[in-house]
């Protein structure tokens, strides 16, 4: 089989700590756009990638991409991919996708249209007029941009986010993938202790566990791509075995604070949902009055924006008083801070030294890094963007 392009979706702003995930992991081709990273491997890197990927979406295996500027030129182009390669005469291929700056802007036409054309060639190629759908899922997933289309497989199902550990959460939970995001951009790899103050249902405290451990973040999970009749399931085996064999042994000071008892309960449960219990610690604090003696550490956390879980008022009170618990830390620390706030960096007390500009869902944030001691001086100007 020819090499295969595979397509993950990203956070906007998440992109290039995907790549580099990628390129950990030996891919070839890796190459970076706007809200998603493409790559080229092998059958057995698509479980690979879906078991040990952190940062991504899903993984999406690309058929084909063509100039698709009317319904004629997307018909023709889908009819064109092979999908009787990975398409079996049973298979259920449910169509969804987007269009953007393009000729053709009317998704649900473009999801028959696409249908349409992908039923055409499986019946001509199993001889039928009627396909009886009635096995694995094979989702077909298009994207149109510019009048150029691309056609994909979606080998995980649900996304990757869903590492299987948070079935209960709090109100505005963190997605796994951001929140993995964060603890990379900060820099931890598990040598620090790591904190979240604000730790809600425990995501980051998590994600930073299962980082220091060099955990794969699906090995818990199921993908849409385990039933496909076309990949042995040894390949799924030997992709858990070789991602176990990556697994670090150490004592770690990860710790998640929070004042609702009913969140640090969750967050406990979860811990033991993602086999990390024995990594991390939660206890119902104050995070206005965070402090720790240790020279160095790492702070990461996504506080109330004001905007979905407190009034605004509120939370400017909530960041002038973490700023200033904060600048009490030894030299050492190193601070992270997902939020919302255009003000931010006022109320907190300091400019950033560092800002980088990311989405939670819809949501447009900044994540606010401070790489040494904060004064208590207010910002005079923006941060710089990294």
């Amino acid at each position: 089989m020819d090499a295969l392009t595979f397509v993950i979706p990203t956070f906007l702003g998440v992109e290039g700590l995907t790549a580099e995930e990628l390129r950990r992991m030996e891919m070839k081709g890796v190459r970076a756009e706007n809200g998603r990273v493409f790559c080229q491997g092998g059958p057995e890197d698509m479980p690979r990638l879906n078991l040990r990927l952190r940062t991504g979406e899903r993984v999406l295996l690309l058929m084909g991409t063509f100039p698709a500027r009317t319904f004629e030129e997307l018909f023709e182009g889908t009819r064109s991919l092979p999908w009787e390669d990975w398409i079996p005469e049973n298979g259920q291929f449910p169509v969804k996708g987007f269009s953007l700056n393009s000729a053709l802007h009317s998704v649900p036409a473009c999801q028959s249209i696409v249908k349409k054309a992908a039923a055409t060639r499986l019946g001509k190629r199993y001889g039928r007029e009627t396909l009886p759908e009635d096995g694995p899922v094979y989702q077909i997933q298009f994207s149109i941009m510019k009048d150029q289309a691309a056609l994909m497989l979606d080998t995980s199902g649900v996304g990757l986010y869903k590492r299987g550990y948070r079935e209960i959460g709090v109100a505005a939970p963190l997605r796994e993938t951001l929140a993995a995001s964060l603890v990379l951009l900060s820099g931890y790899r598990g040598k620090d202790p790591f904190c979240d103050p604000f730790c809600g249902s425990g995501t980051i405290v998590i994600e930073a566990a299962l980082i220091a451990k060099n955990r794969a973040p699906g090995l818990g999970r199921t993908f849409a791509a385990q039933k496909w009749g076309n990949l042995p399931s040894r390949v799924w085996v030997d992709a858990a075995g070789e991602a176990m064999d990556l697994e670090y042994d150490g004592d770690y000071d990860i710790w998640g604070g929070d004042l609702d008892p009913k969140a640090i309960a969750i967050a406990r449960d979860n811990a033991v949902k993602a086999d990390v219990e024995d990594l991390v610690r939660f206890q119902v604090a104050d995070a206005r009055r965070f402090a720790r003696s240790e020279p160095y550490g790492r702070v990461v956390c996504n506080p109330p924006y004001g905007d979905r879980l407190m009034e605004k008022r509120e939370a400017e009170e909530v960041y002038r008083d973490f700023g200033r618990a904060v600048r009490g830390l030894p030299k050492g620390w190193k601070i992270g801070v997902l939020s919302s706030h255009t003000e931010f960096e006022r109320t907190f007390g300091a400019q950033a030294d560092r800002k980088r500009k990311l989405y939670n869902g819809m949501i447009k944030c900044d994540f606010f890094q401070y790489g040494k001691k904060t004064t208590g001086n207010s910002p005079k100007g923006k941060g710089k963007n990294s």
